[in-house]
């Protein structure tokens, strides 16, 4: 009978599901930091937009020979740029201005990748492949993530009440244009150091679900980064392992286990609907 200790350790004798899972883990946490934010400033179809984006940045950093990861930076942050632009300068409404930014950008992405011939394989750019990373794609994964964890720990306070109030945060005198290119940046790096592990649509789900889980279950901000990134992580790790021992995918799975814990923090919530929803969506 498979105890708790060898249901772990089996997988963990494999050595691409030891790199899976230290990238697992390192994406479980720069998404559950930002997610924190992400919730309360109700940015959650900004990091869809921008996830979906950064495909032509891909495809066109393949055929001029340079990183990939900084095609999909560039095009990430090009489309949060001109969201914001279109948004100041027409009468359109923000979310309608993603929804045309980003599938813009994702179909020409896709115009690319069919008339470009190319060894990527769509399904790893869409899903990821985070039993298929090499060790230098968990460093470079790691150079991204440490770094904009102490960022946004550094500078917590001033995110959240940018996030929370932007007046507020104007008036007391905070650099609040710094604040929002600053967070749409490390978004935009987030995204691309979860792409090779998750894929661009499923990096949605790890940018929303822990700190709506963490939003859930506690009124404080500080608790409710430790419980996002509990979330994300444990996550990250459950999924891993679960998808080694019933033979799936490994990022669908860890979003799964995500949706799960989510399901049961929704239930555990004493939270009025009204808040909980003025929460997620409001600024």
């Amino acid at each position: 009978m498979m105890t708790i200790w060898s249901w772990i350790a089996e997988p963990l004798s494999h050595e691409f599901m030891r790199r899976g899972l230290t990238v697992a883990i390192l994406v479980g946490a720069i998404c559950a930091v930002l997610s924190c934010y992400l919730v309360l400033k109700g940015w959650s179809l900004m990091g869809d937009a921008v996830s979906h984006a950064v495909l032509p940045g891909i495809v066109l950093a393949y055929i001029a020979g340079i990183p990939l990861a900084f095609g999909a930076f560039v095009a990430g942050l090009g489309c949060a740029l001109a969201t914001g632009y279109l948004k100041q300068h027409s009468r359109i409404k923000e979310d309608a201005v993603m929804g045309i930014v980003f599938s813009g950008m994702f179909a020409f992405g896709l115009v690319l990748f069919v008339k470009v011939e190319t060894d990527q394989h769509l399904n790893h750019i869409l899903f990821g492949n985070m039993l298929g990373v090499q060790w230098r794609d968990v460093i470079e994964a790691a150079v991204i993530v440490v770094p904009a964890i102490l960022i946004v720990l550094a500078k917590r306070k001033d995110l959240l009440l940018y996030c929370f109030d932007p007046a507020h945060a104007r008036a007391i005198g905070l650099p609040v244009n710094l604040l929002h290119f600053g967070l749409l940046t490390l978004l935009a790096l987030t995204i691309v150091a979860s792409l090779k592990a998750v894929g661009i649509i499923l990096v949605i789900a790890m940018l929303i679900a822990p700190g709506a889980i963490g939003f859930l279950l506690t009124k404080s901000f500080e608790r409710m980064l430790a419980i996002a990134a509990a979330a994300a992580i444990g996550s990250s790790v459950v999924g891993t392992i679960l998808s080694y021992h019933i033979d799936a995918a490994t990022g669908p799975t860890i979003v799964v286990v995500q949706a799960g814990v989510f399901l049961l923090a929704l239930f555990q919530s004493k939270r009025p609907k009204q808040q909980v929803q003025l929460g997620i969506s409001g600024e």
